[in-house]
């Protein structure tokens, strides 16, 4: 493979991602097989195939590691909404406990409201804990295969066995299997959203066309985590796994998350939740403050005044975000 990477005047891994992507674009299909190493009748052997994973990758997006079930646990409870029940939990015990008569102390109210949150966090992290297994079971049973000609057999193969160099064939319904450069097409045109968010399928094709702005507009080019919408095509694998476009993104996801705190829309939850937050706690208070004017008040109305308070501030399971 090293020897042909200089028909295009790039080798793989030299130069930017963008402008390997525009030289696979824009060469010839005979370009294509001697820079990657292939032909019409795809990767001629085993060796080749090891090769071609050795050198590029396995064809698997790398996830984020697993937090342990601790931290989860610890996760379940960390919420705005906990938070500003925590403050009123403080401020009843203060103004019930320590500042009372000794004839009124009462830490009663304080009491309902953190078994309150005990009790949610925890329905929060058995619920997410029982889905999380259930995705992971269900993720295990289903197999994704793609079709590739290898050595001029044609054959089925699990998604993550494809390498760089594969000659891949597409049909309706099938998902894009990597990063490939199209080689044929008859009304080819598959749904990028989860990429550009382009809401209308693009059609794509063998030739390059129009005066594309960027790499998703080329039109002989096909990424990961797209799918077929109508038609089908033949097309040669150019990356895999993470250093796909999708990988990319992936990748860069789970940076700004370790960074930021979260994905943008779970950030920008947390930021609405944190501006509610004044209204929730000055309603809260206001109760709290009823509660201890109300000196004639039994044990079973505060506990019952304390419950509605926790339910008006969203303190079910689920409710919170990490």
């Amino acid at each position: 493979m090293d020897s042909v990477n200089k028909n295009l005047g790039v080798k793989p891994h030299a130069f930017s991602d963008e402008i390997r992507y525009k030289n696979a674009s824009e060469a010839t299909s005979e370009e294509l097989y001697r820079t990657y190493g292939s032909s019409p009748e795809g990767l001629s052997d085993e060796e080749t195939i090891n090769e071609s994973r050795e050198r590029y990758g396995r064809n698997v997006v790398i996830k984020s590691k697993k937090r342990n079930a601790f931290w989860r646990f610890f996760l379940s409870f960390v919420n705005p909404f906990t938070l500003v029940l925590l403050i009123l939990a403080a401020v009843s015990f203060i103004t019930d406990f320590i500042l009372a008569s000794p004839s009124e102390k009462s830490p009663v109210a304080s009491i309902i409201i953190i078994v309150l949150v005990l009790i949610s966090g925890i329905f929060r992290f058995i619920q997410e804990e029982k889905s999380g297994k259930t995705l992971e079971k269900l993720s295990n049973l289903v197999e994704t295969t793609t079709a590739v000609t290898r050595a001029g057999i044609s054959e089925e193969i699990p998604l993550d066995e494809v390498v760089v160099g594969d000659v891949v064939s597409f049909a309706v319904g099938d998902l894009i299997s990597a990063d490939v450069r199209i080689l044929s097409a008859k009304d080819f045109f598959v749904s990028q959203s989860a990429l550009s968010g382009e809401a209308e399928p693009v059609e794509k094709s063998a030739e390059l066309r129009g005066n594309p702005q960027g790499l998703s507009d080329r039109s002989n080019l096909a990424f990961l985590g797209s799918t077929v919408v109508s038609g089908s095509a033949k097309a040669l694998v150019i990356a895999v796994g993470n250093n796909t476009t999708f990988g990319q993104i992936a990748s860069a996801k789970r940076g700004s998350t370790k960074k930021r705190g979260g994905p943008p829309s779970i950030k920008g939850l947390i930021r609405f939740s944190w501006l509610l937050r004044p209204l929730h706690a000055r309603h809260g208070l206001l109760r709290l403050l009823l509660i201890n004017w109300l000196h004639q008040a039994t044990m079973a109305s505060r506990a019952f005044l304390f419950a509605i308070s926790a339910w008006r501030l969203g303190l079910t399971p689920g409710n919170g975000y990490r």
